[in-house]
């Protein structure tokens, strides 16, 4: 990029970053993800544990995003937290996430809620998950549950990125959330979360003020020479699927990292050494945003988007500046080229637990100490911030 360009502002266009409860909240104890974590062997680098305290921390990371110009926040509520036993619903936990609602429309924030980011109550883990007999019904007790509390709520995801949940389940020796070289997915487990998604978007809509969605790994599969249909065959099942899902839908997040080049034999190519890399070996590729947002256009026939996660694992705050500002450039080519964008968020708000990964690779705007859980905002929340208010793109 070698000029300025301009984006949209605030408070027309969403401007903020995301985070998910399991992630940033601590002692999340009644998850099947906590179960993981501190079983014998586990593949996890370290427990969860405390995580950031952003439990009881929120008001203060609320204010934060909003100081710096920001005006969308993404989080998640904790299923494991508001039913910890199958029927019991805790009208405590209801009410802590409603005071998290409060706090961001108080602050001049819209609050987007994720109604499931990955983990599950270890209760509705323990007899199947997803792949339960009754997982469509008992998945929308839940949002019945949750919806008691979006009164004034605008944007809700109903499953964050049910593609890799799906390829999770598809590589039975596996618990990694890496997209990059995940197994084909489960198909039952992506057929029963496109139920129970169209479900609960009807159950959203019914509240009258809702507009619901659910958000994909975009993995901007690309083709090595001569590998066309194998690329084609290998994207289908793995987001392709999950797009055609959300062309009824009011939006659709795009959460984009990386991009996969698919050779002939159908797998994955490796990346070379020389190759750029973040903290989480993936390529530095900050294309993928703009690559990601054309091809969801395209294959949900033009739903609106909303750029639900987008950032780089490193702890060079600068470099993070620059592949931001790159995935910009190309958000706002995608956007000059017809593609209905309504909002951008980074992730992560807040250095926070990765899974697998632990505490190491480090995504956030904010930077946590894991003693005191002090904040300390990094430069790139006052650039995004700066980005956010001006609509100006500078150049690098």
């Amino acid at each position: 990029m070698t000029a300025p360009r301009t984006l949209p502002t605030a408070p027309e266009f969403l401007w903020g970053a995301s985070t998910a409860a399991h992630q940033i909240e601590g002692g999340n104890v009644n998850s099947d993800w906590w179960a993981k974590e501190h079983q014998p062997g586990t593949l996890c680098a370290e427990s969860s544990g405390d995580a950031v305290d952003s439990y009881h921390r929120y008001p203060e990371d609320v204010r934060l995003l909003a100081d710096a110009g920001l005006n969308a926040y993404r989080f998640s509520v904790e299923w494991a937290r508001i039913e910890p036993a199958e029927g019991e619903i805790s009208r405590a936990q209801l009410a802590h996430y409603r005071r998290m609602i409060d706090t961001c429309l108080e602050a001049g924030v819209t609050p987007l809620v994720t109604l499931l980011h990955f983990t599950l109550p270890r209760w509705f883990a323990e007899r199947g998950g997803w792949l339960a007999q009754d997982a469509v019904d008992t998945y929308l007790r839940y949002v019945e549950t949750v919806s008691t509390i979006l009164d004034d709520v605008t944007h809700v995801v109903t499953i964050n990125e049910p593609n890799i949940t799906s390829m999770m389940l598809g590589a039975s020796r596996r618990t990694n959330l890496d997209a990059a070289g995940l197994a084909a997915p489960d198909q039952e487990a992506s057929d029963v979360q496109a139920k129970a998604h169209r479900r609960a978007v009807e159950l959203l809509h019914g509240l009258g003020h809702v507009r619901a969605g659910w958000s994909i790994a975009n993995q901007v599969f690309q083709a090595a020479p001569g590998a066309q249909e194998a690329r084609d065959a290998y994207a289908w099942p793995r987001e392709d699927f999950f797009l055609e899902v959300a062309r009824d839908d009011d939006f659709v997040g795009v959460q984009s990292y990386l991009r996969t080049i698919i050779g002939p034999d159908g797998e994955p190519v490796p990346f070379g050494d020389d190759v750029e890399k973040t903290l989480t070996g993936w390529e530095y590729y900050p294309q993928a945003l703009g690559e990601a947002l054309e091809y969801t256009h395209r294959i949900t026939g033009g739903v609106p988007m909303l750029v639900t996660e987008n950032g780089m694992a490193t702890d060079d705050d600068a470099r993070r500046i620059d592949y931001t500002r790159e995935a910009l450039a190309g958000m706002g080519r995608a956007m000059d080229a017809g593609c209905r964008l309504e909002g951008y968020l980074h992730w992560s708000l807040l250095d926070n637990y990765e899974w697998m990964s632990g505490f190491r690779p480090t995504f956030g705007l904010i930077a946590v100490d894991r003693t005191t859980f002090v904040r300390t905002p990094k430069p790139s929340l006052a650039w995004l911030g700066r980005v956010a208010r001006t609509g100006s793109l500078p150049a690098a």
